[in-house]
């Protein structure tokens, strides 16, 4: 196990706590569009400032390639934070220039520091020795809060960490951890359920849990694949072809525990004619089709296997769930997933679109756990390992 909060000194008063937090949120007119990331910070900040510590934060947001850009500051961020802690939050940029350093020491009682984007500076995904030893010093232990990110063998996810003792996981990364660990003593019975587009991307993850689960549920453009891979045409549907073999060797290890859609979402592109939508068996699609949901008897199946399972999994939407006559089979897991909760079921969200359309769906608190790193909770579930994990657990001990 990492070390927790509970495992910091028991007086923090006056000492800065540098957290690494996932403020990668969306913005919209230079305002934060969706504060859920910034939300799940605020139980360890409050945990630190009830303690009288001075939090100083570190966050990147985006994709900058190394150097600032303007679309992509985190000020923004700092007043939105404000906002929902109801504290003053001050900000600083660069991150690990002089200026950062003096406001990190001028801390006052109750205040919080954030500091710029880290992908500003090259050396952040790099995990440059010289970066992290220069963010080091804005703290005097580290937390890391930010789950999405444990991934990352980053200069402040894993340099920082192994030069600023003690080093802990927040009260977000620990619940995330609980949660996925859960799955790997699942109750009885445990389903999955897979979609999304790419079985490249989930390889390893699918394999573990074909020895794991009692049955896989599969949709969305992965299912083409599968289809494709026992011989099925699948029209103009999106297929990773490059995958075909993999979802061969997948299905010869899940037997008949693995189900997929018996009838699909179809939208007719035949050339000269008008796009429509119907849907149709997936022995029945045409040339011209591209499936982009599961149908309603698939939907009715799936939600039946769902019906009394102990645990269920989730990753990926059924079909192309942002167009409203793409959405129904994602909006039926979903639901399915609030009853297995409601009727003492656990049940984890895995991936951004999962969590997005439990969001959509309006369920987000009708489920056990949803995740807040899509990448960070497959590659867990998958190796038991994480880079920014594995840190504070060699770090341990003082």
């Amino acid at each position: 196990m990492a070390r927790t909060l509970r495992d910091l000194p028991a007086d923090l008063a006056g000492k800065r706590g540098l957290v690494r937090v996932d403020y990668n949120v969306p913005l919209d007119a230079g305002q934060v569009a969706d504060a859920t990331r910034i939300e799940a910070s605020l139980p360890t900040l409050r945990w630190l400032l009830r303690r009288d510590a001075r939090p100083v934060l570190l966050s990147h947001l985006g994709r900058p390639a190394g150097r600032p850009n303007p679309a992509l500051s985190l000020t923004p961020v700092a007043s939105a934070l404000a906002d929902l802690l109801g504290t003053e939050v001050l900000f600083s940029a660069p991150c690990d220039g002089k200026d950062a350093l003096r406001a990190s020491r001028a801390l006052r009682s109750g205040q919080v520091l954030l500091l710029e984007n880290t992908r500003f500076l090259p050396g952040e995904t790099a995990n440059d020795e010289a970066l992290a030893g220069r963010l080091a010093r804005l703290g005097d232990f580290f937390v890391n809060d930010a789950f999405g990110t444990l991934h990352r063998a980053h200069a402040s996810t894993t340099g920082v960490p192994a030069r600023l003792n003690p080093a802990a996981a927040g009260l977000l990364v620990e619940r995330e951890v609980e949660a996925l660990g859960a799955l790997d003593r699942p109750r009885r019975p445990f389903v999955v359920a897979f979609g999304g587009a790419k079985i490249g991307d989930k390889i390893e993850l699918m394999r573990r849990f074909v020895e794991r689960a009692d049955l896989i549920l599969v949709g969305g453009a992965m299912a083409n694949t599968f289809l494709r891979a026992q011989g099925i045409e699948t029209g103009a549907s999106l297929v990773e072809e490059a995958a075909l073999d993999l979802a061969r060797s997948i299905l010869s290890a899940g037997e008949e525990r693995i189900r997929l859609p018996t009838d699909v979402i179809v939208e007719d592109r035949s050339s000269g004619a008008a796009e429509s939508v119907a849907d149709v068996r997936v022995d029945a699609i045409e040339p011209g089709m591209a499936a982009l949901d599961i149908g309603p008897e698939s939907r009715a199946r799936y939600a039946e296997a769902l019906r009394g399972c102990a645990a269920f999994f989730w990753n990926g939407p059924m079909g192309l769930f942002e167009d409203p006559r793409f959405a129904a089979g994602t909006l039926a897991i979903a639901e399915a997933a609030a009853e297995v909760t409601a009727t003492g079921g656990f049940t984890v969200i895995g991936g951004g679109d999962s969590a997005a359309a439990i969001r959509r769906a309006g369920l987000l608190d009708h489920v056990s756990h949803v995740c807040t790193g899509g990448g960070a909770a497959l590659e867990y579930l998958s190796s038991g390992r994480l880079p920014g994990l594995d840190i504070l657990v060699a770090r341990r001990r003082p």
